[in-house]
């Protein structure tokens, strides 16, 4: 629904019943897909190691490099975990998001908007940026691990 509680009429009303029933689902796919991609970034962080991934940090600026590296690690990993799971999802998520700012302002901007660019463009970490925002301003939804326990940020 929109933000005054209505919807636009349908060309085919006899979806309604579908679109009640998916509203909720559609988010669900959306936070559990974002979480998962990003752990496959992070996952391959790991395989190159700490010290890989502080020289990329270092090479961009970001000091402590090893430090940045670490947190870089961690929320592309664990947090990514949590979002999948809807767990400290406005945390993590906002968390990722903040990371998404400065690798979109601080990295890739510079090369321009296509992810395509030689050294990338901004165009990718600035979706997944604000898909994150757009998580961490709803929060884990109505299927997650943070409505399970009953607690959120």
């Amino acid at each position: 629904m929109n933000g005054k509680g209505t919807r636009p009429a349908l060309f085919f009303p006899s979806l309604a019943g579908f679109y009640d029933w998916a509203y909720e689902y559609s988010y669900l796919i959306i936070r559990v897909t974002a979480g998962a991609i990003l752990l496959v970034h992070g996952s391959l962080k790991f395989k190159f190691g700490l010290a890989a991934v502080a020289a990329a940090m270092a090479k961009n600026g970001f000091f402590p490099a090893e430090a940045f590296g670490a947190v870089a690690m961690f929320l592309e990993t664990v947090g990514a975990i949590c979002i999948v799971l809807g767990l400290l999802t406005r945390f993590f998520a906002a968390a990722v998001a903040t990371e998404m700012f400065f690798i979109t302002f601080f990295v890739s901007f510079p090369h321009g908007f296509g992810f395509s660019a030689p050294g990338g463009g901004y165009e990718f970490p600035l979706m997944w940026g604000l898909i994150m925002f757009a998580i961490a301003l709803r929060g884990g939804g109505p299927y997650s691990a943070d409505r399970l326990i009953g607690k959120e940020l």
